[in-house]
């Protein structure tokens, strides 16, 4: 089968185990509606629920976007995940042994051998570096100056903290008589190579080393804080196999229970931050790794969280960074807010000073919204004791409120700047009201949904969407729908699969029905029973896949019978004719036209020929 190493029974099981609902319901929340469950799409930016799943058929289909499969295919496009990714991760959940050859292997990467012999490398250093820093007198400059820091050993055992010594060569030969490849080790940013090339040295030297880990916790790289004074003062692995700072969070395996359970996410700069953090009770940080928020990270965040609190440094770097953060998380759909700081403290300060409960009761549990945020922002660049700068100010507020796109919200801010500055609401309300316009003219004459997570927050996509969704469903031609209803039948029963591969095999029209009916033919023969999420599962084919979810949530009341096959069956295979005719009016069109009439007279008595045929088989039936 195309899914290669990984035996049915391992699909089988993961399947069995791994219930559609309780699946997707840890990701959406989902309301039953008859027979189905429904719910929000967590794939593309919708206000009515259009994505539904089957329990009894095990799968789901968002007839907004059109993703649909069964419950491996949801976990593969929800996390990102290669499809032996995905069973891996959901066989190592139900407690199935991963004993296949390749089982680590990924599809859109290098090597698996190599991938998994670096996750050990890395996870091995990490034992080592934490124990040089809790056990030697190496380590003693380092962990006390973590304790002065308050980092309580509670915290180092957790996040697994380590020290990295002064000397050049520690881990190359720690991981050289282990007989780990040194060169691969290159690869994988845990050492350098030689200028001469001919050895190689410690890539983190005389550092706090802190472990990096993948969303399913595995250690795929690492952070180094300088002890002493030199640059850089922090120093992340390099881009590897492993590890992209653009895709992963520091601590997002850890927080990822909290921040589903709570639907929120708390976003920091350091990684010292989240650490502090933790303890005073934020279960629920991250931070990104030496880089700005991106797109890819902000997409990972609103598949977890519905609200995201940035709490980034009090300084200037550390708000504008914020600033740049709040429209990159409203595009994945999250409502934001920011925790204020005193100005130029970090969080990991304010702990020290203030104390845990001050941290969480004075910044993360009443951070102001993003608007407000902004209007402080603008704020602080006017000088607001003169009239020029009053004037200034206001406007660019106005300007901030006009982008809101609820009337409520608008209403409400510009009643705060008109009591703040004594200032005429209806005035305000003009100018917020032609600036709306203007960034109404500005906008492109579509937005670019594939790239869109607000959940209907823009009001002209929802009006948009409302629009498709009251329009009836495209009418499919006579033939098309004939061959999905027959394909609905044959996914679940074999007998009548067996029928139609006798009397039809794979003529269907339509190229993905052709296809989805030769591996039907295929997956029958090999033994299998009629199960739609096991079919589904042996596909690897995100169209095929899209298309078998998509037939089988038809509803159809007829009943099915012989007679019924025989009428899908003639409708099919009528097809080809009808073109063959269509091609020979055009023949004997341009024959007409060219004056030879004797050809056209010909072509004529075909025509005739193949129509007698097509009413012929009209009473035709097995």
């Amino acid at each position: 089968m195309a899914y290669g190493k990984i035996p049915d029974s391992v699909i089988e099981a993961v399947l069995k185990h791994h219930d559609i609902v309780e699946t997707v319901g840890k990701y959406v929340h989902l309301s039953k509606h008859g027979k189905y469950m429904k719910g929000l799409c967590p794939f593309h930016s919708e206000k009515s629920p259009s994505f539904t799943v089957t329990p009894e058929k095990g799968i789901f289909y968002c007839y907004g976007c059109g993703k649909g499969g069964n419950a491996i295919k949801f976990i593969e496009e929800i996390e990102e995940y290669s499809f032996p990714e995905a069973v891996r991760m959901m066989a190592e959940e139900a407690g199935i042994p991963i004993t296949w050859s390749g089982a680590a292997e990924r599809t859109n990467t290098e090597g698996g051998g190599d991938r998994d012999t670096l996750i050990g490398a890395h996870e091995l250093s990490v034992k080592l570096y934490h124990y040089l820093l809790m056990n030697t007198t190496h380590g003693q400059p380092a962990l006390q100056y973590l304790r002065s820091r308050g980092v309580t050993d509670k915290q180092i055992d957790h996040y697994m903290i380590g020290y990295a010594p002064p000397e050049w060569d520690t881990l190359a030969r720690f991981l050289e008589k282990r007989e780990y490849n040194l060169a691969l080790m290159e690869k994988g940013g845990l050492l350098i190579a030689k200028q001469d090339r001919s050895g190689y040295i410690d890539r983190f030297r005389d550092r706090i080393m802190f472990p990096i880990w993948s969303r399913d916790g595995k250690v795929i790289a690492m952070a180094g804080r300088m002890l002493g004074e030199g640059q850089p003062k922090y120093l992340n692995s390099p881009e590897t196999m492993l590890f992209n700072k653009s895709r992963n969070l520091y601590n997002f395996h850890y927080a990822r229970v909290s921040m589903r359970k709570n639907r929120r996410v708390v976003l920091f700069e350091g990684y010292m931050d989240v650490i502090k953090a933790w303890s005073a009770g934020v279960e629920n940080g991250v931070a990104s790794m030496g880089t700005a928020l991106t797109d890819e990270h902000a997409s990972l965040l609103g598949r977890n969280a519905d609200e995201a609190v940035l709490c980034y440094d009090g300084d200037n770097a550390g708000q504008a960074a914020a600033l740049k953060s709040i429209p990159i998380l409203e595009r994945a759909g999250m409502r934001v807010q920011v925790a204020m700081l005193p100005k130029g403290m970090d969080p990991d300060e304010f702990i020290e000073k203030h104390g845990a409960q001050a941290f969480m009761r004075e910044t993360i549990e009443h951070p102001v919204s993003a608007t407000k945020f902004r209007l402080l922002y603008a704020k602080k660049n006017h000088i607001l004791l003169e009239e020029e700068g009053q004037k200034d100010y206001l406007l660019e507020a106005v300007g901030i409120i006009a982008a809101l796109d609820s009337p409520t919200e608008r209403e409400f801010y510009l009643k705060e700047l008109s009591r703040e500055f004594d200032m005429s609401l209806d005035s305000l309300k003009q100018d917020a009201f032609e600036r709306r316009q203007q960034l109404q003219k500005m906008k492109p004459p579509r937005d670019n949904n594939d790239n869109s997570w607000n959940n209907g927050r823009n009001e002209n996509r929802e009006n948009r969407e409302n629009r498709r969704t009251s329009s009836a469903p495209p009418v499919l031609p006579a033939y098309q729908v004939a061959e999905r209803k027959l394909l609905a039948q044959m996914l679940q029963d074999s007998d009548i699969a067996n029928t139609v591969h006798q009397k039809l095999g794979e003529a269907f029209n339509v190229e993905d029905h052709a296809a989805l009916a030769a591996y039907l033919y295929a997956y029958y023969a090999q033994g299998h029973d009629p199960d739609v999420s096991r079919f589904i599962a042996s596909l690897q084919d995100d169209r095929l896949e899209r298309t078998a979810a998509s037939i089988m949530m038809m509803d159809d009341d007829i009943p099915f019978d012989e007679h019924l096959l025989a009428d899908y069956v003639n409708e099919i295979m009528k097809v080809p004719k009808f073109r063959e005719i269509d091609q020979l009016k055009e023949a004997m069109v341009r024959a007409e036209r060219s004056g030879d009439m004797l050809k056209a007279a010909q072509i004529a008595s075909e025509i005739i020929a193949l129509e007698r045929q097509l009413k012929g088989r009209q009473d035709d039936r097995f």
